[in-house]
């Protein structure tokens, strides 16, 4: 009898191996569970990109190989007013409901300013809270496009009687070719240390909302590196909160997507000059090896 006693449970010292055991166990797996679901979180922000690379090509397919405006007025076909750059993409992302609800305003009427779309959301942003920048009540996105591809020439349309932001370039003559430039690039959804957002449908041109805390585009203020994985909110240590000049990404690499439709991953070694040269469509500079 007393051996069968003994046999029911475990002294102290037993009991505490044991938990050490398990704490150890769970210490090993933690890092493969958050590798795994990073890995994962990569890939569906890839297939985002490729969503939209898809949505470029289809938009220049239907319009004479021109590319989506930064904003436009009346753009063809369109029964709404102003429409920026993400909502042109809309009919090309499964969007059309979107669309239709703003015929007879601008497209961010009607509500279709606080319409999430999932597409626009890399589900490793820290910023949205459920795809919508709080302080605003306007639906973000985790991505931006290139001003350099999208936005550098602000001409008068006669017939419309606005400007018109848009790019250089069709699909079809970029000068330093669809694989090395990049269209758009990852950027958080909001920058709350700096009081910005990244406002998906928000409008923003030269001319008429400027180049404000809520555009959703890199480039006019300068060329800077992406920054890979920063703090959001406040500094930790010397490295600086995730800042609305800059792409950032929340990934190992910053994921972006080049005009030819394809998704790179960028490091954060890549050198300024290589920078310039995949941000610049026209530069003609040679891309160096880090890419």
């Amino acid at each position: 009898m007393r051996f069968i006693r003994r046999l029911r449970g475990f002294t102290l010292i037993e009991l505490l191996v044991v938990i050490a055991i398990i704490a150890i166990l769970i210490g090993l797996l933690l890092p493969a569970v958050q590798k795994v679901r990073e890995a994962a979180a990569r890939m569906s922000c890839g297939n985002n990109l490729k969503q939209l690379g898809v949505a470029l090509h289809g938009y220049a397919s239907a319009n004479q190989e021109k590319l989506p405006p930064m904003l436009d007025r009346n753009p063809s076909g369109s029964t709404g007013y102003w429409m920026p750059f993400n909502f042109c993409l809309y009919p090309h992302i499964e969007q059309d409901n979107l669309v239709k609800r703003a015929a007879g305003t601008d497209a961010w009427g009607n509500n279709n300013h606080a319409a999430v779309v999932k597409t626009m959301l890399c589900p490793s942003d820290p910023g949205p809270n459920n795809g919508i920048h709080t302080p605003t009540g306007w639906h973000c996105t985790s991505y931006a496009q290139n001003y350099y591809m999208f936005a550098e020439v602000n001409n008068l349309d006669n017939a419309k009687g606005v400007y018109i932001t848009q790019g250089r370039y069709k699909i079809g003559n970029i000068p330093d070719g669809t694989s090395n430039t990049i269209g758009i690039l990852e950027r958080f959804g909001d920058f709350p240390y700096y009081g910005w957002g990244n406002l998906s449908i928000h409008p923003c041109s030269h001319s008429y909302w400027g180049w404000n805390q809520w555009s959703t585009v890199y480039g006019p203020w300068g060329l800077y590196l992406p920054q890979i994985n920063p703090p959001l909110r406040n500094y930790v240590g010397s490295q600086q909160p995730a800042h609305p000049y800059y792409p950032n990404t929340a990934h190992s690499t910053m994921q972006t997507l080049l005009m030819d439709g394809s998704v790179r991953g960028v490091s954060a070694g890549i050198s300024q000059a290589t920078w310039n040269a995949v941000i610049q469509p026209g530069d003609g500079a040679v891309v160096g090896s880090d890419w």
